[in-house]
């Protein structure tokens, strides 16, 4: 009996390091854009689920190799050790080997690809040159001999491919059109998926410095970051109310704004804050925000096509 309760806790423990591995609090960065697409385009015609849950499957695993890449070059680089906050530690703590977690981020890579050609065949295959480009970008966020991160675009990029172009892909593949609306409607999650990335990289700030990144973080300092922090969610809340005043969208998208106290719980948490481990609530009421406000929309979306 108690040789079973010691397999079952080590097996347990054994499911943790692997869950931690793909840093599933960043996931509903990939979640969010592809539900966001596919209910807006449910307003034009019927939506294929098959279609909504490959594209789906695709974008967490590209998510999750994407957070399996950067814990490898990051312990590569030294820049992890087994104090580092927020990060999967399966390397540093657990000690997983480095080339095991490479294995599995590029196994990842592979299923995306099988299911990005299911995706491709029912609607084009100029769908596989932009995938292709996105898990390039994924790969060199913190790959390659300039690692986006260490640059002031890691915000940029990472909006760009895990905001605007996940919801159109999402919303092509079920209409085969883009429209003015769902790229307007694509802004907001692409700033607030942007800002996750910002967060994380306030709380990391003295290290990344120390490393040589030149994060927008780093540049700004703090107290500048934490401003565009909270600047950027005001726009995000701001832009949505333009999309019900001059875009002619539903009211009920403004159902999002019940995100709102996050948003600032988000902002207010990095003020006064010096260690990593005392930001990690703020960085993680940031990631909520995007969920919360992601969902919401959605909803405000679902209201406005059933009535």
């Amino acid at each position: 009996m108690a040789h079973q309760m010691t397999n079952t806790i080590e097996a347990d423990k054994g499911w943790k390091i692997w869950w931690q591995l793909t840093r599933p609090h960043t996931l509903t960065a990939a979640f969010v854009p592809v539900l966001l697409g596919t209910v807006l385009a449910l307003q034009y015609t019927d939506v294929r689920i098959s279609l909504f849950l490959a594209m789906l499957a695709a974008s967490l695993l590209i998510q999750a190799a994407t957070n399996m890449f950067n814990e490898y070059y990051d312990y590569k680089r030294g820049l992890d050790t087994e104090h580092s906050v927020g990060i999967g530690g399966a390397i540093v703590r657990n000690g997983v080997k480095p080339s095991t977690v490479m294995t599995i981020a590029f196994s990842f890579y592979g299923i995306a690809l099988l299911l990005g050609f299911y995706i491709v065949v029912n609607s084009t295959w100029w769908l596989a040159v932009i995938g292709l480009i996105c898990m390039a970008a994924g790969y060199f966020y913190t790959g390659g001999p300039m690692p986006i991160a260490y640059t002031p675009l890691g915000e940029i990029v990472a909006g760009l491919f895990m905001g605007l172009i996940i919801v159109l892909i999402s919303f092509y593949i079920q209409t085969g059109n883009i429209s003015t609306e769902s790229i307007l409607i694509s802004v907001p999650v692409s700033i607030l998926v942007g800002l996750i990335l910002m967060a994380n990289n306030i709380r990391d700030l003295d290290g990344d410095k120390e490393n040589g990144r030149k994060t927008v973080a780093i540049l700004l300092g703090k107290k500048g970051a934490i401003v565009l922090l909270g600047s950027m969610f005001f726009l995000t809340y701001a832009w949505t109310a333009g999309l019900v005043l001059f875009g002619d969208m539903s009211p009920w998208l403004l159902v999002s704004y019940l995100s709102i106290p996050k948003a600032v719980k988000a902002t207010k948490g990095f003020i006064g804050k010096t260690q990593p481990l005392e930001m990690m609530p703020a960085m993680k009421a940031t990631a909520q925000t995007n969920t919360i406000f992601g969902f919401l929309l959605s909803i405000g979306l679902l209201i406005a096509y059933f009535f």
